[in-house]
Parts: structure tokens; sequence; C-alpha cells
């Protein structure tokens, strides 16, 4: 069974940078398309950004687009969120997904990922 293990997360100030890691376990990590997801409290989770299976297709959230970079390594089976310019309202927790059937688009909604990780707390402070 795939497992996804997120980490980076932690305290930084309004417009510092962060790089969040998804480390996936079990084989195929290559077929799937991956996204990120975030989660304020009181809030639902919105959808942030996802990178096709070979690296070469990304589509973001317009909140993020221009601040955040996906990548992947898919010999290391690791996902990457690069984020910079961080404002306030980018805290939450932060959770990667995987998609349910392999050689996704990235535009899929959320119900089309069935695999998720713990999630990992950003936290920007003014």
């Amino acid at each position: 069974q795939v497992q996804l293990v997120e980490s980076g997360g932690g305290l930084v100030q309004v417009g510092g940078s962060l790089r969040l890691s998804c480390a996936a376990s079990g084989d195929s990590f290559s077929r799937y398309t991956m996204a990120w997801f975030r989660q304020a409290p009181g809030k639902e989770r919105q959808f942030v950004g996802a990178l096709n299976w070979s690296g070469t297709s990304a589509y973001y959230s317009t909140a993020v687009e221009g601040r955040f970079t996906i990548s992947r390594d898919n010999a290391k089976k690791t996902m990457y969120l690069q984020m910079n310019n961080l404002y306030v309202e980018d805290t939450a927790v932060y959770y990667c997904a995987r998609q349910r059937n392999p050689f996704g688009g990235t535009r899929l909604g959320p119900h089309e990922y069935n695999t998720w990780g713990q999630g990992t707390q950003v936290t920007v402070s003014s």
C-alpha cells in the first residue's frame, strides 16, 4: 500500500520561503499525477497545485501561481513544493496526494485523489 509522508513545514515570516517534501513508499510513483492541497483552520481543503507523472506539466491555483513551484524526482519517489514570497494567508496544513488512477491530468478535482499524507503545518507570521 502506498504511503505519503510530508515534511519541511515550519514557521516563517512574511516574504520568506519554505520547501516541502512528500516522500512516497511503494512502487509506481512515476505513473501518477501528484498534487498539493492545504487546509486552514475553519476552512475547506483547498487545491494548491498538481504535477503530472513525468514532471512536464503543472497546474496551480491562482492564489499561489507565480510564487509556488511543484517539482518531483521520480527516482527518489519524492515530490516538492517550493514556496516563495509567503503571505500570512498561506498559513495552513499542507497535504500531498496521489491520484486514484495513473497518468491522469493535472486539473482533476480532489475526489480523484485517494491517497493522502498526514500533512505538515506551515505558519507564516507577520
